[in-house]
């Protein structure tokens, strides 16, 4: 799906201006004339980069950025380029500190508002990668710590998500269940063999159909690889 870039301004002349040229680029675009209306196209659905003006008939964009970032999660890693008719050092300098990615003044070029939108969503990009480690249909979100199934969450344990960490980080590499356990448990492992056998069951259930298994291999530990039973292949 392409990327949505919302248009927070109140100059028909500019949302007429930006919408059918972003839209020629491969943009999806959703315009706001208010913060109001703003609000509520956020809430249908989270805009990949926010273009927004700072002075709107209902209030200031930037007071609306400060209470995008303080709400959702998901909201605090938009890319934001502010729009303005400020020019001012001190105005560019409010702008930046008060969470935009980027501050063009008015008039500006479609040109370098295409370039400036390029180079956020790559750096985005790169950032979304950095914070992910993905074999073949799951991932992990090594930010939130969550493991993800075909994009479905897979209601991991903290144990079950440090384990499965810990053996995709090695794929096809063995890993000792002393190790697993000191990942998981935060000490050593002693006598509790039993603990890791239990927690390996309950990852070896929940990735059923995923292509990838646990085999425990004698006297090497366990280890994360592809499944040789074709109807778990995805």
């Amino acid at each position: 799906m392409s990327h949505l870039i919302l248009c927070i301004e109140d100059n028909i002349q500019v949302q007429m201006f930006n919408k059918p040229l972003l839209e020629d680029n491969g943009y999806r675009v959703e315009t706001a004339m208010t913060l109001a209306e703003a609000r509520k196209a956020v809430a249908e659905e989270i805009p990949s980069l926010i273009v927004l003006d700072i002075h709107l008939p209902d209030g200031n964009g930037l007071d609306f950025l400060c209470e995008l970032r303080a709400g959702k999660a998901e909201f605090s890693a938009i890319p934001v380029i502010a729009l303005t008719d400020n020019t001012a050092e001190q105005d560019i300098v409010t702008g930046l500190t008060s969470g935009c990615d980027d501050y063009m003044p008015k008039p500006y070029t479609f040109a370098i508002l295409k370039a400036r939108i390029e180079v956020l969503l790559r750096r985005m990009a790169r950032a979304q990668a950095a914070d992910k480690l993905e074999a073949g249909p799951i991932t992990l979100n090594l930010v939130a710590q969550r493991a993800y199934l075909g994009g479905e969450d897979m209601n991991l344990q903290p144990k079950e998500y440090a384990i499965l960490l810990t053996l995709m980080q090695s794929e096809g590499k063995s890993v000792s269940a002393e190790r697993l356990y000191e990942t998981a448990w935060n000490q050593q492992m002693a006598e509790n063999a039993g603990a890791i056998q239990f927690q390996i069951s309950n990852l070896r259930k929940k990735l059923e159909g995923s292509g990838y298994t646990i085999p425990n291999k004698t006297k090497e530990g366990y280890t994360f690889e592809r499944s040789l039973l074709i109807g778990n292949i995805v």
